[in-house]
């Protein structure tokens, strides 16, 4: 492949060299160059690749992409562009072949419900025949293969390479979670959606490294609505006008408003031993009664985003309903079979804003007691720490202190920051570090009707001590105290 066939997409200045000459690799990392290869130079929060100009020449690339002067021999060429990440994304499209010209493509973005979504439409879509991937926060699925992710949407090379590796497969489809930072750094650049699903927004990922207000936050996220075809909407979030300002893609809209083309009324909660669900009418441009077994009135938004995807594959409604009460995914709300005399689950909720939306959706069940197990991780804010522990005490009928990921500090000092926020409200609470013992605790001390909810891990399954992973999967200490206390 020769460079000019990777730039075939980009506005650029040629500082010096040719670019009619053939490259071996697209490199954006300076520890993978290699000879006759280009080296995209990206600025990142800790590193600047532009300061490895001279050492990737060095290890054989012969060409740059920069955004400044870099000094190098004469014999290297020197592209230079505007900004070298929306670059890389052009070029990594190029790279493999433009692979999302080969598949339907779907992005989720939004603060809440991204991940819930995407295994909504992929579980509607592959029970219906089309083989669809998947790339998000927890995992990224080719057919068989599961991949644990590191970033919620990965730079835009992996994402197209993954997106080859899709298409070589027979993949047709395939649905991602869509990051705002991902977004903001052009990971989803250099191809243009078939949708885009917009689910909610609130206050989050404000701060250094991250947006640098709310307005750059919305900003990044309405980006998407900029780059697909049609955009499937929240017609009830407040910030959905703002996201979808300057849209160059068709609306449609979903949500309980009467006016949405898909509208969910006559919600009813279904609760019973071990079960915690919900049911709802759909109207509009779709006539049908869907039940699910994952709680609360965020799923009934989850689901209709999922129905507003699949109905443009003529999924039939039956196809749908079938797919949405089965659907499971690992650490969002995932309810164990524990008990017939209680409920328990599994929820990533790991700051205030995710715990009390969790926490406020559980009480709609009207539990005998909600009980709310959860730690707080090491080296980062304490004030994640006071403020987790106060909405736990206000909302939870006991909370549980435990150790999460304790990483350099002392888990104890971590206890005692929760205790400080869990003492603001007159909850009550226990303190047992050792996380499978908090389990257990919650588990023997069980009345019939609570509903036990073990928030933070997630889909994790490790425990960070000291920079070590151990092994730490609550389903196996879930399933380890039931057969060791004889609970059923």
């Amino acid at each position: 492949m020769k460079l000019a066939d990777l730039l075939n997409e980009i506005s650029y200045t040629l500082v010096q060299g040719n670019v009619d000459i053939p490259v071996s690799e697209l490199v954006f990392d300076s520890r993978k160059a290699c000879k006759d290869g280009v080296f995209v130079c990206i600025r990142g929060a800790v590193v600047d690749g532009h300061t490895f100009a001279k050492q990737v020449v060095a290890d054989g690339i012969i060409s740059l992409i920069v955004e400044q002067d870099v000094e190098v021999p004469e014999h290297v060429t020197v592209i230079r562009v505007e900004d070298t990440r929306l670059a890389l994304a052009c070029m990594s499209a190029a790279y493999f072949g433009y692979p999302a010209r080969e598949l339907t493509t779907i992005g989720i973005t939004g603060t809440k419900g991204k991940t819930t979504t995407a295994y909504m439409v992929k579980s509607i879509l592959e029970k219906t025949g089309f083989s669809t991937g998947l790339i998000g926060t927890i995992e990224t699925i080719i057919g068989d293969t599961h991949i644990p992710a590191v970033n919620t949407t990965p730079e835009s090379y992996i994402v197209q390479q993954t997106f080859r590796k899709m298409v070589d497969a027979g993949i047709r489809c395939v649905v991602m979670e869509v990051s705002s930072q991902g977004l903001k750094l052009h990971r989803v650049g250099g191809f243009t959606f078939d949708y885009g699903i917009f689910t909610n927004l609130e206050p989050d990922h404000i701060g250094p490294n991250e947006h640098k207000d709310f307005e750059e936050y919305k900003q990044c996220k309405g980006m998407l609505f900029r780059q697909c075809k049609v955009g499937i909407v929240n017609i009830d979030d407040v910030h959905t006008k703002d996201v979808i300002q300057g849209h160059t893609c068709e609306i449609e809209t979903f949500g309980f408003a009467k006016e949405a083309d898909l509208c969910a009324s006559q919600v009813e909660f279904i609760n019973k031993p071990g079960f915690l669900g919900v049911s709802y009418q759909v109207s509009g441009k779709e006539d049908m009664q869907v039940a699910i077994d994952v709680p609360g009135k965020f799923s009934v938004y989850n689901s209709l985003a999922a129905i507003s995807i699949c109905r443009h594959f003529g999924v039939e409604q039956k196809a749908i309903i079938d797919a949405l009460a089965g659907v499971r995914v690992k650490g969002r709300v995932e309810i164990l079979p524990v008990s017939n005399r209680f409920t328990l689950m599994i929820d990533y909720a790991h700051n205030a804003m995710s715990l009390e939306s969790l926490l406020s959706t559980l009480k709609a069940y009207e539990p005998k007691r909600l009980v709310c197990l959860f730690g707080c991780g090491g080296n980062r804010s304490k004030l994640r720490r006071y403020e987790m522990g106060e909405v736990s005490s206000k909302m939870a009928d006991l909370t549980v202190i435990t150790s999460d990921n304790p990483r350099n500090e002392d888990p104890d000092a971590i206890m005692q920051d929760i205790l400080v926020g869990v003492k603001k409200a007159n909850g009550a609470y226990v303190m047992i570090a050792d996380r499978k013992e908090a389990i257990r605790y919650c588990m023997v001390h069980a009345e019939d009707g609570d509903v036990i909810v073990l928030a933070g891990k997630g889909h994790e399954d490790y425990q960070e001590i000291n920079g070590v992973k151990h092994h730490m999967d609550e389903r196996e200490l879930v399933a380890q105290v039931k057969e060791e206390e004889g609970i059923c």
